[in-house]
């Protein structure tokens, strides 16, 4: 008997793709970078620490620090979603600019489990209120509601920053 290749479903490529996926959906026609994607990943998960809706996922301790592993699982999951059309990409002189991809609106509507219906409604509170603020002003802002990602961010040396 072959032994099939298992992969995790929590915190996975796969699972943060879909995330992401919703996400852009939701900021259409807005793209955004990496550093914004990270950023407004946690405030779909995390939408209650920020005045939001009911978060989406039970708020753990020191959640914080999840911003220094999702930023490389993010990537991984902008390039998995990327290959299937769901992910558009562009590259200029500015860096690279995340946008919603041809099949992701067909995505998001053709999904109806509970679950993604409260994702879909964090993804949209989230575009409606940081859509129009640039990664610095989201992290500052998040920061003076006490959410810091580590000393990095206090200290202003936020990745991606100079």
């Amino acid at each position: 008997m072959k032994k099939s290749k298992s992969f995790p479903a929590f915190n996975s490529p796969f699972e943060l793709g879909v995330r992401m996926v919703y996400l852009l959906n939701s900021l259409q026609p807005v793209g955004v970078d990496l550093q914004k994607l990270v950023l407004l990943d946690y405030a779909i998960v995390y939408s209650h620490d920020l005045g939001g809706p009911p978060s989406l996922h039970t708020p753990v301790p020191y959640r914080g620090c999840e911003y220094l592993s999702r930023r490389d699982l993010i990537a991984q999951s902008l390039y998995l979603m990327s290959t299937r059309g769901l992910v558009a990409v562009a590259m200029d002189d500015t860096g690279i600019t995340y946008f919603a991809g041809e099949s992701a609106r067909s995505m998001v509507g053709a999904l109806t489990s509970p679950y993604l219906r409260e994702l879909e409604d964090r993804c949209q509170w989230a575009a409606a209120t940081f859509a129009t603020l640039s990664s610095q002003d989201m992290t500052e802002r998040f920061a003076q509601q006490g959410h810091l990602w580590g000393a990095e961010f206090e200290n202003g040396n936020a990745p991606g920053r100079q």
